[in-house]
């Protein structure tokens, strides 16, 4: 039995709010069950310098936890000086997925900075802002297009992230916090809409496990990400956005 009674393959409720903060072009508070992280887009009309005069654009992204994200203060990375190795695999995770549906070239020389900032963690974070901020994306590069910035819509195709894991000896899929503290394997998968894999992340922490536990915690992830797919397009222009032509 899971810990908030859920089957196997169920996600916890999904939730997007759109423009959460006024103040940013675009921001998106995403929240699976009580885990919850805002995402806002900028857009900035350079790129990187070894990217410059290439007719590339680029995508990146930062992650953050606020102190009072969890259950005990979570002191903020700026006092300690530095970013743990935790934040920079999870910001360098963000950045590539996103790139992975993006057409660089379509966007132009400019870069679309994802921010991701936890404010409640309870298992999934980075999952979560990868979800967040796909929606964020799309709706920056949304504003661009209509505004005529840009020819052609850059977005390849729709994408998602979820955990699996197997917890007391069964397989299941978007882990809160309890389950994944306790977790004998634990896996973040990121896909597009087709099922196609972009990162597989994947630890055995106790033990081993089969290939056929791994098979059903990859169907487990291929059925919970068209889910969460199918959520994203409820918040986004998908016949703006989306670049049928790539």
């Amino acid at each position: 039995m899971r810990t908030d009674k859920r089957k196997p393959d169920q996600l916890r409720n999904i939730d997007f709010k759109l423009d959460f903060i006024g103040s940013m072009e675009t921001s998106v508070l995403a929240s699976f069950g009580d885990t919850k992280v805002l995402c806002t887009a900028t857009i900035e009309n350079n790129v990187p310098r070894w990217m410059k005069n290439r007719g590339y654009g680029w995508v990146t992204a930062e992650y953050g936890m606020l102190p009072g994200s969890t259950n005990q203060r979570n002191m903020r990375e700026s006092v300690r000086g530095k970013q743990s190795g935790r934040t920079i695999e999870i910001q360098r995770l963000i950045g590539r997925s996103l790139r992975a549906a993006v057409d660089l070239k379509a966007l132009g020389e400019r870069t679309i900075i994802l921010d991701c900032d936890v404010i409640q963690a309870d298992g999934g974070t980075r999952t979560t802002a990868i979800n967040g901020a796909f929606i964020a994306l799309s709706r920056a590069v949304n504003s661009l297009t209509n505004d005529r910035k840009i020819d052609s819509a850059p977005i390849r195709k729709f994408l998602g992230a979820i955990s699996v894991g197997i917890y007391k000896n069964e397989v299941i899929m978007d882990l809160n916090y309890n389950e994944d503290s306790q977790a004998d394997t634990d896996m973040n998968i990121v896909m597009t809409e087709d099922s196609e894999f972009i990162e597989i992340q994947g630890t055995a922490e106790n033990g081993s496990f089969s290939s056929n536990q791994l098979a059903l915690m990859l169907n487990y992830a291929k059925k919970g990400i068209k889910e969460i797919t199918s959520h994203q397009k409820k918040y986004c222009h998908q016949t703006e956005i989306f670049n049928r032509n790539v």
